[in-house]
């Protein structure tokens, strides 16, 4: 008998394994294989369990017209792989559309549809809310925004961080999808005058997905968007993150900090929370009392206390901070500071013997000196609690099949001002192709811009200096900017220079 420890896409009867549907082949589990002589088709069986499968490898027999070779092959590996040949298989939302006899009959089916909740016959709007979601998730979009406008729908994905329009579905069909996605985040489908928030629970091709849904009404109607947050996704470490050796060091040392505040800040989606959880990841949470208050929790960790906050019942950051500092914790997460309550809060902790990492939305890293003033901390407070402030952006990945060298300009050194820093001849840009979905970029990585608090910063966030007087002192100090930083990936080849341009602020310590 033939036992395999791993498979390949080669080595999958694509064909064959699409006559079955994938619960019946999931309750095996077996999957058809492609033959290693004429004489009979082998299937995988699953290498741990007691009884075969006989049923269906009899089904499998009479549907093939052939004898059937069971091949032992470890249960997980057949499951992802039949996960990755239905993922493969189905189709997108704009094939879906054009499969349909016209955009007419669709939308006649989906009016005679009715209440969603009482309907059976609601297969096609069910179909198409799920085919977006699938294809978001092939296509490693963040995002889904359905955005009705006077005489069209408009989907798109947000695709390491660029929009990007996907299918344009008929007007008519516009509320039974709406409606259908209210249903799926338990909201209202009445209410059609207030803003709503939901989240969806979902298994795709074996993998969680928990979707955050946010709807407001338009002029047009309710627009929607609904941020994908892949569970299953692997937590990133802070070696994996790409900084710099002197970035790692710093960052290592500020979590090893028995006290005091570190700062992550940048605008929504530049990696804040993904920075955050890395340097949980590197904490001593055997020896140490780790917990958290995010909205939403994102990814379990094991070893940490976790809490949602809850404002329709009045758990919010503030409240929430105060319930943890009760808890007796090393060290503390919060998912933001919105408020004073919660930053004064923080503060306090940090004083009185907490290590507290949080997220701020600001600029740049020393903005956020200013933030937290303009909130209402007095300056001494901010001085003698402030640690380290990062700032982050994330710049998109240059696809490795199709990026191009092209000599390097004079403006552009002009533009990034590290001729000292980087011999470079020459830098790259991204054509296009089949693997990148012809942007020229596939995956993003962060930059960062690290202020760690010295003595001369902290006498002047003390003695209450302005903005300006803070980006001297940062310039004499040499801290590399996000532009700076973002150079070093530039000269490495990983991105180009208008991404850098495009995410960060120019000449931030000039005065």
């Amino acid at each position: 008998m033939h036992k395999l420890a791993r498979l390949t896409h080669e080595q999958v009867d694509v064909g064959r394994t699409l006559l079955f549907s994938l619960p019946v082949l999931r309750q095996g589990p077996i999957l058809p294989l492609l033959p290693f002589d004429a004489l009979a088709c082998p299937v995988a069986v699953s290498d741990d369990v007691v009884v075969w499968p006989w049923e269906l490898l009899d089904d499998c027999r009479r549907i093939f017209g052939c004898e059937v070779q069971p091949v032992q092959v470890p249960k997980d590996v057949i499951l992802a792989s039949l996960n990755q040949v239905f993922d493969m298989s189905s189709a997108s939302a704009e094939q879906m559309l054009e499969n349909l006899s016209d955009s007419d009959e669709l939308s006649k089916e989906i009016e005679e549809i009715g209440d969603l909740l009482e309907s059976e016959d609601d297969a096609p709007v069910i179909r198409l809310v799920n085919t977006l979601i699938s294809q978001a998730l092939k296509d490693r979009a963040s995002d889904i925004h359905i955005e009705p406008f006077e005489s069209e729908v408009l989907v798109r994905f947000r695709i390491d961080g660029v929009l990007h329009t996907i299918v344009h579905p008929p007007k008519s069909v516009q509320a039974a999808m709406i409606s259908r996605i209210k249903v799926m985040g338990g909201l209202d489908i009445a209410e059609k005058r207030h803003p709503q928030d939901g989240r969806i629970r979902i298994r795709i091709a074996g993998r969680d997905v928990d979707v955050r849904v946010s709807i407001l009404p338009t002029a047009f109607g309710e627009r929607v968007v609904m941020r994908l947050l892949d569970r299953s996704a692997k937590i990133l470490t802070l070696p994996e993150l790409g900084m710099s050796d002197g970035q790692f060091s710093t960052m290592q040392e500020m979590v090893k900090s028995p006290h005091g505040i570190v700062l992550v800040t940048g605008p929504t989606g530049s990696g804040k929370s993904t920075t955050l959880y890395a340097a949980l990841m590197e904490v001593d949470r055997a020896n140490r009392n780790v917990m958290t208050i995010e909205d939403p929790i994102e990814y379990q960790i094991q070893g940490v206390g976790q809490m949602q906050v809850q404002n329709k019942i009045g758990l919010s950051f503030a409240a929430g901070l105060r319930s943890i500092l009760r808890q007796d914790p090393d060290i503390v997460m919060i998912g933001e500071i919105r408020d004073l309550e919660t930053a004064e809060i923080a503060i306090q902790a940090s004083l009185t013997g907490h290590l507290v990492f949080a997220t701020l939305h600001t600029n740049d890293a020393l903005s956020a000196i200013v933030r937290l003033q303009d909130m209402g901390v007095e300056p001494y407070l901010v001085a003698s609690s402030l640690m380290m402030v990062q700032a982050q952006r994330l710049v998109r990945r240059l696809c490795p099949d199709c990026k191009q060298a092209r000599p390097m300009r004079e403006e552009d050194w002009a533009v990034l001002e590290v001729q000292a820093t980087y011999d470079v001849s020459e830098v790259f840009e991204g054509i296009g192709c089949e693997l990148c979905m012809h942007t020229g970029f596939i995956g993003r990585i962060a930059i960062y811009e690290i202020l760690s608090i010295s003595e001369a910063m902290r006498n002047a966030i003390h003695d209450g200096k302005g903005l300006p007087a803070l980006r001297r002192l940062a310039k004499k100090e040499q801290m590399v900017t996000l532009r700076q930083d973002g150079a070093r990936h530039i000269a490495a080849g990983t991105t180009t220079i208008e991404e850098v341009l495009r995410v960060s602020t120019e000449g931030v310590l000039e005065v």
